[in-house]
């Protein structure tokens, strides 16, 4: 089969190559002349586990190439980002394009398959942009059942992880969510290919809500673990023995708190519930707040503390939005920085292993350097821990004792409960 994949980025990118490795004939296609460049040229345009070795193979074969166009295909995979507008509104500008740049190579059995996590309704918009640019074919509507259509539209939203991506495409289970249920089946014939859990078909608007689901579980969750870190702040309890104690407990399982909450996922999707049904999604707009608030809070402490020194030097640890990756969007350990750095009178030491450079809102910044982990601890007065790199979580503690720290992730300060 031959496969348009739209979108090139953390999520288009992994799944060319994974459909390319399978031997299928890949397309993909994506409107930054670089990163089409790169792909051609075999190379990854960020970091992942496997991915390189997996993109060399697809491209050296000839199985994958890239294109500022896209082309006719069977299969076309749209993996294009789905950000919120200010006010939490989701952005739906990347989808509705794509959708409009595909729309002129459609053939008769083609299948357009929506992998961006998008709100619900999502999958009929899509199809109505599709209906719309070719009135010379047919479309389904959603749970039109029995009623022919010449392209299948559905809805398979990623489930991947940033750091295990090549093998999460394989392992996890799937959603197949159609407009029909004929729509589900063509669908499910091309993940079946790969994927080596399980495939659950469903409607489109159910998968939708099932990924939004998803992320607002864990974003409520970790909002709870962050609120109870503020709390125990405010009362001058250790967070990290009341959580450990807590979990004592044989039906409780308390996250780990930490600088905030990043990603493309977990702190974008939630908006498109409480977007979606603002009056009922109460707790899921509230956990976005507490989330969203945490960096605030980590800022205000440091800067609280800065005013013991002069001129204080703060050792930031991290900047990127999970430990491991070189991932910098929605990092609220970049916001920290950031917002440090623009507080009058502070040194900042960049620690971060993941990237070679500054971020853009860091470079250029006068009191602002990159640095090893070595001169971060031997040249500060604060030092901030804010992301679980494996490089910091092999640092002594002890070298950090006439420091003051702020550990937000817990990893020189925990305690261990004795029991007795």
């Amino acid at each position: 089969m031959k496969i348009c994949v739209v979108g090139l980025g953390y999520i288009g990118l992994p799944t060319a190559a994974m459909l390319a490795s399978r031997g299928h004939e890949v397309v993909g296609y994506d409107v930054n002349q670089k990163v089409v460049e790169l792909v051609n040229a075999g190379q990854a345009h960020f970091q992942e586990p496997d991915l390189q070795m997996l993109l060399t193979a697809a491209v050296t074969t000839g199985q994958l190439r890239a294109s500022t166009e896209p082309e006719t295909a069977d299969y076309y995979i749209i993996a294009v980002p789905t950000p919120v507008r200010p006010g939490g509104a989701p952005d739906m500008s990347y989808v509705e394009k794509a959708s409009a740049a595909i729309a002129p190579t459609l053939k008769a059995g083609s299948v357009v398959i929506l992998e961006s996590t998008s709100p619900v309704g999502s999958t009929e918009m899509v199809a109505e942009v599709l209906r719309h640019a070719r009135p010379d074919l047919t479309f389904p509507r959603y749970k039109e059942e029995g009623a022919d259509a010449d392209v299948a539209v559905c809805h398979c939203p990623e489930r991947i992880l940033p750091g295990q991506m090549v093998r999460e495409l394989v392992q996890n289970d799937r959603i197949i969510g159609g407009l029909t249920e004929a729509c589900a089946q063509k669908a499910l014939d091309l993940y079946q290919e790969f994927v080596t859990g399980t495939c659950y078909v469903t409607d489109s608007r159910a998968a939708e809500l099932v990924k939004l689901s998803e992320n607002a579980f864990r974003d409520v969750n970790i909002a709870f673990a962050n609120e109870l870190s503020m709390i125990c702040d405010k009362l001058e309890v250790d967070v990290w023995a009341v959580r450990e104690l807590a979990n004592k407990h044989p039906r409780v399982s308390i996250l780990e708190p930490g600088a905030g909450v990043g990603g493309h996922c977990i702190a974008v999707d939630p908006w498109f519930i409480v977007n979606s049904a603002p009056e009922e999604a109460r707790l899921i707009r509230m956990a976005r707040v507490v989330n969203d608030d945490k960096p605030h809070r980590i800022v205000e402490r440091v800067t609280r503390l800065a005013d013991r020194f002069k001129n204080a030097v703060v050792a930031c640890y991290g900047v990127t939005y999970k430990p491991d990756v070189d991932d910098l969007r929605e990092s609220p350990a970049l916001e920290i920085v950031e917002t440090l750095a623009k507080a009058d009178g502070l040194q900042i030491l960049v620690c971060e292993p993941n990237v070679t450079e500054l971020p853009a809102p860091l470079a250029g910044l006068n009191n602002v350097q990159l640095v090893d982990a070595g001169r971060a601890q031997r040249e500060s007065d604060i030092a901030v821990f804010l992301v679980g790199h494996r490089q910091f979580k092999r640092l002594d503690p002890n070298q950090f004792l006439n420091k003051v720290v702020v550990d937000a992730i817990g990893l020189v300060s925990r305690p261990n409960a004795r029991g007795v």
